[in-house]
C-alpha cells in the first residue's frame, strides 16, 4: 500500500514538473496565423513556414485566408530565420485549354502528366525584427523563386504596410542562376 502511495506521489510530482516546464516553454514562443501573397504567374499549391501550413495561392493572389498557426520566439534575436517550403505549378490554368472531358480517364491521365511539372522549393530567410506583438507570419512569393517573410500587423491596404514594394514587382523573363 505504501509503495502505491509513493509511486502515485512520484508520478504526480513528475507530471506537475512536466506541466510547469511545458508552460515555461510556451511562454518562450508566440503563435501567429500564416498568410501568403503570391506575386507570380505560377500557383503555389501548398506552402509551410517552419512547418506550419499556409493556404493555397493562385497566380497573383493572396491575403484574406489565414491558417493557424506558425510559431516564433517570443523575443526576436538577430539571426531569427524562417524555413519556407512550397510546391509550385508553373501553368496553373493549363487544364482550361484541354479538350478532354473534365475528370474523364483521359483528363485524369493528362493531369498526372501536368503534375510532373510541379516543382518543390525550400528557402531559409531572415525574419525582420518584431516587437511583443506578432499579428501574422506573412509570406511573399516573389519572381525567380524568391521568398520573404514579415510579421507586420499592417495589411497591404494600410500606408504603413512595410512590404508594399512587393506588389509593384514584375516577373522577369529570365531569372539569374542561383
Amino acid at each position: 500500500m505504501n509503495q502505491r502511495r509513493l509511486f502515485g506521489g512520484m508520478a504526480l510530482g513528475m507530471l506537475g514538473a512536466l506541466m510547469l516546464s511545458a508552460c515555461q516553454a510556451r511562454q518562450e514562443m508566440l503563435s501567429a496565423p500564416v498568410v501568403g501573397y503570391n506575386h507570380t504567374s505560377a500557383a503555389i499549391n501548398r506552402f509551410s513556414v517552419n512547418g506550419a501550413s499556409g493556404p493555397n495561392l493562385g497566380a497573383y493572389e493572396g491575403g484574406g485566408t489565414e491558417v493557424c498557426c506558425g510559431v516564433l520566439p517570443r523575443h526576436w534575436r538577430s539571426g531569427t530565420k524562417a524555413v519556407v517550403a512550397w510546391q509550385k505549378d508553373p501553368h496553373p490554368y493549363a487544364y482550361g485549354e484541354w479538350k478532354e472531358k473534365p475528370f474523364s480517364d483521359a483528363w485524369n491521365d493528362r493531369m498526372k502528366e501536368h503534375k510532373q511539372h510541379y516543382s518543390r522549393h525550400r528557402a531559409v530567410v531572415d525574419i525582420p525584427q518584431y516587437g511583443e506583438t506578432v499579428c501574422a507570419l506573412q509570406v511573399h512569393f516573389l519572381p525567380c523563386d524568391q521568398v520573404r517573410v514579415s510579421t507586420t500587423c499592417y495589411t497591404p491596404g494600410n500606408p504603413k504596410y512595410p512590404d508594399q514594394a512587393y506588389f509593384e514587382t514584375r516577373e522577369a523573363t529570365t531569372c539569374p542562376a542561383l
